[in-house]
């Protein structure tokens, strides 16, 4: 189902924003893989109806992956077994690079980088008990220190059937340059597909990404948040999004949120104007101030319709 074989695409997962509703409009656009946010594996395990609501999917998500974020081998076993019973979920990933201090404390996320057993374990756990087609493994280049040639054939290794790399340790977090040399490296190394991820924010950096580091493809994340056609630019070469995509684009990320979350949605929504208002919009800063004050779906649905019609006032 996953295809190599040009470029592929991919939704990073992202805590807070990269939920069902967001991931259904950037598929839209043409993405060819989106990944849930990242979900605690010992959650899951006591199957909390807040957690299993995010292993949800739209219809239009496939291929899709469910993230989660453990260390335990019988925790991250039974985390399987759980996501094996729920359908339309294409691969399982781990989560090696979250650098949160609350993940990091808990041997998950990146703090799997300090200890490569306990890695190479809950890879292999995954991979022995996943009934999904696909196993996966999202890292950053090493800890405080980069060992990501060690990391990657670790997880090739153990069963792994393709990784993301995000070019930063964990102590870089999201602020230190990107090493798209030590990307490369990585995938002169491995035999398994190998997704580059890191500050790709255009159409124009995901090509020279994809060429400077023979990647197979190329994970978006801050960088589609507030334009989730991004996916479809990069794909076709097309650089002018008219305001009347914009204003349809919210709308329907809109709709889906308060379908989704039911009136809570309006406010949840507020981060998203504020990224979607941010593109040189006259009278941008008023209407994020109005909308961090509204409450009631139809008032916001007014504001941004009025907004979003005529920008540019």
């Amino acid at each position: 189902m996953l295809d190599f074989s040009t470029p592929l695409y991919a939704l990073a997962p992202l805590a807070g924003y990269t939920d069902l509703p967001f991931r259904s409009v950037a598929k839209q656009f043409g993405v060819d893989l989106t990944v849930s946010e990242m979900i605690s594996a010992n959650a899951l395990t006591f199957q909390n109806k807040k957690t299993l609501h995010m292993l949800k999917k739209d219809p239009l998500e496939t291929p899709y992956a469910v993230q989660i974020a453990g260390s335990n081998p019988d925790v991250i076993r039974q985390a399987v077994e759980i996501i094996n019973s729920h359908d339309g979920i294409d691969a399982i990933d781990l989560n090696c690079g979250c650098p949160a201090p609350k993940i990091v404390n808990n041997l998950s996320g990146s703090s799997l980088l300090t200890d490569l057993p306990s890695m190479a374990k809950a890879i292999a756990t995954i991979k022995h008990y996943s009934k999904k087609p696909y196993t996966s493994v999202k890292i950053r280049l090493g800890f405080h220190e980069k060992n990501h040639l060690e990391i990657a054939k670790i997880c090739q290794e153990s069963g792994a059937d393709f990784i993301a790399v995000h070019g930063r340790t964990r102590s870089g977090k999201f602020k230190s340059q990107v090493d798209y040399d030590a990307i490369g490296e990585i995938k002169a190394l491995l035999k398994i597909p190998v997704i580059a991820n890191g500050d790709i924010d255009s159409p124009q950096k995901a090509k020279w990404v994809l060429e400077y580091t023979k990647a197979d493809g190329v994970m978006i994340g801050r960088g589609a948040i507030g334009k989730p056609w991004i996916f479809h630019q990069m794909k076709t070469n097309q650089e002018d999004v008219s305001v009347d995509l914009v204003r349809e684009v919210v709308l329907a990320h809109f709709d889906a949120m308060i379908q989704h979350y039911g009136e809570y949605g309006a406010i949840l929504f507020r981060k998203h104007l504020h990224t979607y208002s941010k593109a040189g919009y006259r009278g941008a800063s008023d209407f994020r101030n109005k909308v961090n004050h509204v409450q009631d779906s139809n008032e916001m649905k007014r504001l941004i319709l009025d907004f979003f019609t005529d920008p540019q006032g």
